[in-house]
């Protein structure tokens, strides 16, 4: 089988979909099926492609859309499909589409599966409406101007729309009228998704965890410590809520070693509000981090701190560290739900006070006995990328199956 994924972001910058969609390319490789991902061309300074990705990756023509030019645009037309279809010329026929990004990724993918004429996969990664409230006052005005950017790339509705879908939610629905499978990295967004109207039928296909990176970093000693450590990993946003975190360590006075994990247009604002508070002796910003040194920051913490709320669609961190025995301090009870094991601690309400109360009972807890508060490995299994890359390899195979017919 040949599947071309079309994503919103190219899939070396930083970000959770893009890990989970690197993963994907990989087991999927290993099955024996290829893997096409185009996404829009990185123009972040010193990038160079590795060798084994160039002839996977389709680099679309785009713009830099942030200041460290990590994200960038690709704009839905004739140009970009120009691009994409003579990518494709010399390569195996398509199968299936995979969309998996809610904005011009999604446009790009919808016209690519009609010009192809495959059938069509959308996975839903982006909470648009939370995350848009969360930024700007206007979130009804660039709702409508979705729907409308929509109409102007790919015209008239091929589908029918739910009336109970309104806002953004009207908007992914218009994109799923179109697919065969419409999935989510988590239930409690799938089920979101579905209480909106946007699919009357959302399937769950989570982001795994890689099974390699995990055995060896699960190998890896954890270094000796004077007091807890605990582990924030993000892209520093608004709706990371990074500040809140910041704010919670100043205010709960915890005797724990903080490491500050990734990167934004917040991370200025977050090293003047360390500097302060006064808590540069126990709160470090270490920056964007390779994969696995990501990974084995979470192995070597005691607990990892999820802060945002209500945004997430998966929250993948929490899912590895869960993988690496790491608890983790859950601000949102969905993901907490969904990651569902035995140990980690769950903050009651969204206040600064109450994450900082929650910090002290989790670092007091785990300076007591570090040990007993470690995942279980048989706990997290299922999370591992061999076991998730089936179920999406199973809708795969029914909606090509179906399409045949």
């Amino acid at each position: 089988m040949h599947v071309l994924i079309v994503t919103d972001q190219h899939p070396e910058s930083l970000g959770g979909v893009q890990v989970a969609i690197r993963l994907q390319r990989r087991y999927l490789e290993r099955l024996g099926h290829r893997v096409t991902i185009a996404a829009p061309a990185l123009h972040r300074r010193g990038y160079v492609a590795d060798p084994a990705d160039r002839e996977s990756y389709v680099d679309l023509p785009s713009m830099p859309i942030t200041r460290d030019r990590e994200y960038g645009l690709s704009l839905p037309g004739r140009r970009t499909d120009r691009v994409l279809a003579a990518a494709l010329s010399g390569l195996p026929a398509v199968d299936l589409v995979h969309v998996q990004g809610d904005f011009w990724g999604a446009l790009i993918g919808l016209r690519a599966a009609r010009g192809l004429r495959v059938p069509l996969v959308i996975t839903m990664h982006n909470h648009v409406d939370e995350g848009t409230r969360a930024v700007t006052p206007f979130a009804p005005l660039v709702f409508g101007a979705l729907r409308l950017w929509r109409g102007l790339a790919l015209g008239r509705c091929r589908g029918p729309v739910s009336r109970e879908a309104r806002g953004a939610w009207r908007y992914l629905a218009q994109l799923a009228a179109e697919a065969s499978a419409v999935t989510a990295p988590s239930r409690h967004f799938a089920d979101e998704l579905q209480r909106h109207g946007v699919s009357p039928r959302v399937l769950v296909t989570r982001g795994g965890v890689d099974d390699a990176a995990i055995a060896e970093v699960r190998a890896l000693p954890r270094t000796p410590r004077r007091r807890p450590r605990l582990v924030w990993l993000g892209r520093m946003s608004h709706e990371k809520r990074v500040l809140e975190f910041v704010d919670a360590v100043g205010e709960s006075g915890i005797d724990a070693d903080v490491v500050l994990h990734g990167a934004g247009l917040l991370l200025p604002r977050v090293r003047d509000r360390i500097a302060r508070l006064g808590i540069g002796d126990r709160v470090t910003v270490a920056g964007p981090v390779p994969y696995r040194d990501a990974l084995a920051a979470m192995r070597d913490a005691d607990a990892l701190v999820q802060t945002s709320m209500g945004f997430e669609t998966q929250g993948l961190t929490p899912f590895e560290a869960a993988v690496l025995g790491t608890p983790t301090v859950f601000c949102d009870p969905e993901i907490a739900d969904d990651v569902a094991v035995s140990t980690g601690w769950r903050v009651p309400d969204g206040s600064v006070s109450a994450l900082a109360r929650t910090l002290q009972e989790a670092v007091a807890a785990i300076a007591e006995d570090p040990a007993a508060h470690r995942v279980p490995e048989s706990e997290a299994r299922d999370f591992l990328q061999s076991a998730q890359i089936e179920v999406l390899l199973d809708v795969y195979e029914r909606v090509v199956a179906a399409h045949r017919r």
